[in-house]
């Protein structure tokens, strides 16, 4: 049994571990480092709630500071870990503090992926991931400013979504054929497209950034330039290009890391002493059959259930269908599984109606589902997934049979 677990990363991940091991009888200590000054927090409502200043900042707060404290955790907050040192089981801190481990979890999440561009760094251009980001991005919105996104993924348009609703005037440039590219088939992201056009978002895509240009007096942003020859006014850039696995620390430390730290079913690195969850891992899948890294709150928090209950001694695999949500406007899209590799797209509902699911399936087999305002077909997929079931295409196209109903 381990008496001293350490985990890196203060974020859903780092919260769930904490709450399992000490419900399921961890009596040693234990100890949580963030690189940030705030206690973790939920990251969701950045782009959203917390963007719009709906949100106070200790709504944020995934549990007060009182749980740590009835937990004897021990926070090492506005700290970086900057060396692993797997030999003598220490963690070297930015400070030059130690603190030894039995067991060490990394949970150190992503980071934005940077914009390749000249001009990437003048003053009114930003991305979003933490707190501080949000906070210097509301110093630049107001009702009629000029708003620039590079990338339509769930990110850019939640942000436009928000920046609508404050009044501002907003462009989404995506360097694909169309928005959400990656992860949803062409019905959805037209259908979002067309959502946002209605609430005057202005959306190009097949759209590249060659520059941005910025004022020679201020610094700051002017224009964003892309490689039609376009030039696209702006008096706020926020970049929403995807992001990279934080995974430097285990790479410095000869950890085995491709594409994020490597972990196996039980989310165990390869130092049998140091485990890994959430964002920042490549892990493999039982149920798709390869391996995946995911930016999930979903993913983040089971993961950190597994690999708590591995340092525990009970051996767990990690085994389970992951779903993600994205909010825009009074839209709710719940998307259950992976699509990828899909070879049939059915769709359940009609767009117009604004309730619809797209559902994916594999040689029959139903592997994922978008659900946009539909709450029980998300619901009755979840199962289905699991199960591997292999739904009857034409029931499945009849909104008026339950999904439950169409296998």
């Amino acid at each position: 049994m381990f008496e001293k677990i350490v985990i890196v990363g203060a974020g859903q991940a780092a919260v769930q571990a904490v709450d399992t091991l000490r419900r399921k009888g961890f009596t040693g200590k234990l100890a949580v480092v963030g690189d940030e000054p705030w206690l973790p927090y939920q990251r969701p409502p950045l782009s959203k709630k917390y963007l719009a200043g709906s949100l106070e900042r200790d709504r944020l707060m995934i549990r007060p500071a009182q749980f740590y404290a009835d937990h004897s955790v021990e926070t090492h907050l506005g700290r970086r870990a900057d060396e692993i040192s797997r030999r003598e089981q220490r963690l070297r801190l930015d400070d030059g503090s130690t603190l030894a481990y039995d067991a060490l979890l990394l949970a150190t999440g992503s980071r934005p992926r940077k914009l390749v561009a000249p001009g990437a760094d003048l003053a009114g251009v930003h991305f979003l991931r933490t707190i501080a980001d949000v906070e210097r991005i509301r110093a630049d919105f107001g009702p009629g400013r000029r708003l620039v996104i590079v990338g339509g993924g769930y990110i850019g348009l939640e942000v436009a979504a928000t920046a609508r609703e404050l009044g501002m005037d907003v462009t989404v440039l995506e360097m694909a054929e169309r928005v959400m590219n990656r992860v949803t088939c062409s019905e959805v992201s037209s259908f979002y497209e067309r959502e946002h056009a209605r609430h005057g978002v202005r959306i190009i895509c097949n759209s590249r950034v060659r520059a941005l240009t910025g004022d020679s007096q201020s610094g700051r942003i002017r224009a964003v330039l892309t490689e039609d020859g376009a030039e696209h006014p702006a008096d706020v850039v926020i970049v929403g290009v995807g992001v990279l696995p934080v995974d430097e620390l285990a790479v410095a430390a000869g950890i085995e890391c491709s594409n994020g730290i490597s972990v196996d079913e039980h989310c165990r690195t390869s130092d049998p002493l140091i485990y890994a969850a959430g964002d920042c891992t490549h892990h493999p899948n039982r149920h798709y059959g390869r391996r995946l890294r995911l930016e999930s709150v979903d993913n983040a928090f089971e993961q950190a259930t597994t690999a708590a209950l591995n340092l525990l001694g009970t051996p767990t695999a990690h085994d389970k269908v992951p779903w993600f949500w994205s909010d825009q406007y009074d839209l709710k899209m719940i998307i259950v599984g992976i699509c990828h590799g899909h070879d049939t797209v059915v769709t359940r509902g009609n767009p117009s109606s604004r309730s619809f699911s797209a559902c994916y399936l594999r040689e029959g087999e139903l592997i994922a589902i978008d659900s946009v305002n539909s709450p029980k077909d998300q619901m009755a997929a979840r199962k289905v997934i699991a199960a591997r079931g292999r739904p009857n295409l034409d029931k499945l196209a009849d909104a008026g049979i339950a999904l439950k109903d169409a296998v």
